[in-house]
């Protein structure tokens, strides 16, 4: 029985970048393009329709650039598709990874280039659909680290190291020249606010000066659930999660404080409930 092809969406503002790659796309048999869009709220509404396994996303796009594209994602989609970022700038390289795109390539993308992307993009899809003991594997590593199970995934395709980093049981916060020590179990949630952080604690509020993503780096994944691309909470802290008529989910804090969760994160959050 032959294996069904990667459904493809190649998302460009340039029509000939779009031709190009979809030519190239198309030597491969495996491979499925099943559309092109040329600006990003189109690719989102194309996603959310048609559900492509493999998206090849430009990222410098008018009204809605690629990393914005793979936001809006997050927050509508339950199972987010593969992305691999194509663009003429390498100085996005570092962030396309942070927010764990498969692969990046720098326009224009060779043949072998190509090839070794797609390599990545069938060895992750066989990893994922591989037999239970495997999964099995991969949720327990998912367990000890804290880490998300499809980034462990990810991970090993690209022979990164899996994490095993210790995390602290203080948090400074520096304010001007004080500096305060707050210990991370009386933390209930943390909130973006700008280019700061509002760390909630059963104390009181700090701010901190520093971005979600190295904030997350900090706080062990297993106790300090993502329940929003702007929030994250302690679970010790959530008494429960609530459905609302508008199909919206929020938790509870156990001093009433209403979070919403995001549909990308429902799932995650809902599993830590259960711990």
């Amino acid at each position: 029985m032959t294996a069904e092809p990667i459904s493809v969406l190649v998302v460009d503002d340039e029509p000939l970048a779009r031709k190009g790659l979809i030519a190239r796309l198309e030597r491969h048999e495996d491979v499925k393009v099943i559309g092109q869009c040329s600006n990003g709220e189109e690719a989102v509404e194309f996603i959310k329709a048609q559900q492509p396994k493999l998206v090849f996303l430009d990222i410098q796009m008018p009204v809605m650039n690629g990393f914005q594209v793979v936001h809006e994602l997050e927050n509508c989609l339950s199972e987010m598709p593969i992305i691999v970022f194509v663009t003429a700038y390498d100085e996005y390289a570092i962030k396309a990874f942070e927010i764990h795109a498969l692969d990046y390539l720098l326009k224009p993308a060779d043949d072998q280039r190509l090839a070794e992307s797609l390599d990545k993009v069938r060895e992750y899809m066989a990893v994922k659909s591989s037999n239970r003991n495997s999964t099995k594997l991969v949720d327990l590593v998912s367990q000890l680290t804290g880490e998300d199970s499809d980034e462990i995934v990810r991970k090993l395709v690209n022979d990164e190291p899996l994490n095993d980093h210790k995390y602290p049981d203080v948090l400074a916060i520096k304010d001007g020249s004080e500096v305060t020590r707050v210990p991370i179990d009386i933390i209930q949630w943390v909130d973006a606010a700008g280019d700061y952080m509002c760390v909630h604690t059963e104390e009181g509020m700090h701010i901190m000066r520093k971005t979600m993503k190295e904030l997350e780096k900090e706080l062990n994944p297993a106790v300090f659930v993502r329940v929003h691309r702007s929030a994250i909470t302690n679970i010790k802290y959530v008494k429960k999660l609530v459905s609302h008529v508008s199909g919206e989910y929020h938790v509870i804090l156990q001093n009433g404080t209403e979070l919403k969760v995001s549909r990308s994160h429902r799932d995650k959050v809902k599993a830590a409930m259960k711990m």
